[in-house]
Order: structure tokens, then C-alpha cells, then sequence
């Protein structure tokens, strides 16, 4: 195949629709803006949510809460997972963690909760620890260490 014998996909391409070009194309006279009102109007252009005058919908409903947009996606991690995804003496950091598959992405940070039991030496690197998990972490003989 060379690049010269290369075509579109049946279908996948229409034809440009030359608007307000006579009647005999289909498309003349209005053009497509149907009769009179804002939209056949020249620079007819509304906002996003304008609704005619009427109070827009995201103004009517009620808001609730706070979201603040400062707050840092903090990953929480299980021992019980470190145990069953890791080897005796490996270093199980943010980028170990996301090679296993135990996180998609690093987000940002981890937090190591103390869920599961640990029966290898490991050394973790994580952004935050439960009391719980730093304990049985050392318990098990392995290291916990704050990034």
C-alpha cells in the first residue's frame, strides 16, 4: 500500500453543505434558520445555559457544600496488599506501587492504612502512615518512611 492509495473509509466523509445558495440546493432562502426569532438572526450568538430570560437551571437548583479546590487526591493503600503484591526486602514506593498495578497514577500521594496482615521486610515509602501500619511494619521487620 502506498500513500497515494490511500482512502477514507466508506461513508466516513459527507460533502461540504454550501448553505444559502438558492433554492435548488435545498439550502437557500433561510438556510437552514427556519423563519424569524433570535436564532435567524445575524451574530444570533447565546451563552452556554441561556434559557431566553428564564432563570437557568443552574441557577434554580439548590447548591449544597464546598468543594475546595486546594484539597490534595491522597491514594490509601493497604498492608494486606503490600503483602500479597511484594517480595521479602523490596522498596515499595509511589513509582513501585503504580508498576504492580496496586494505583493507576500517583495522584497526589499515598497513605499506608493498616488493614491486612504483613509477613515480609519491607521498606515503604509513602506520604502519609497510620499509627497502626507504621507499627506493623516495623513489627514485620521492614521500614516505614515518610517522603
Amino acid at each position: 500500500m502506498k500513500l497515494h492509495e490511500l482512502s477514507p473509509a466508506e461513508g466516513s466523509k459527507k460533502g461540504v453543505r454550501r448553505i444559502g445558495r438558492g433554492h435548488g440546493s435545498g439550502w437557500g432562502k433561510t438556510a437552514g434558520k427556519g423563519h424569524k426569532g433570535q436564532k435567524a438572526r445575524a451574530g444570533h450568538g447565546m451563552r452556554p445555559g441561556f434559557e431566553g430570560g428564564q432563570m437557568p437551571l443552574q441557577r434554580r437548583i439548590p447548591k449544597r457544600g464546598f468543594n475546595n479546590i486546594f484539597a490534595k487526591d491522597i491514594v490509601a493503600v493497604n498492608i494486606g496488599t503490600l503483602d500479597k503484591k511484594f517480595n521479602d526486602g523490596d522498596v515499595v514506593d509511589i513509582d513501585a506501587l503504580v508498576k504492580a498495578g496496586v494505583l493507576k497514577n500517583s495522584f497526589d500521594g499515598v497513605k499506608i492504612l493498616s488493614n491486612g496482615s504483613l509477613t515480609k521486610s519491607l521498606t515503604v515509602k509513602a506520604t502519609a502512615f497510620s499509627k497502626a501500619a507504621k507499627e506493623k511494619i516495623e513489627a514485620a521487620g521492614g521500614k516505614a518512611e515518610v517522603i
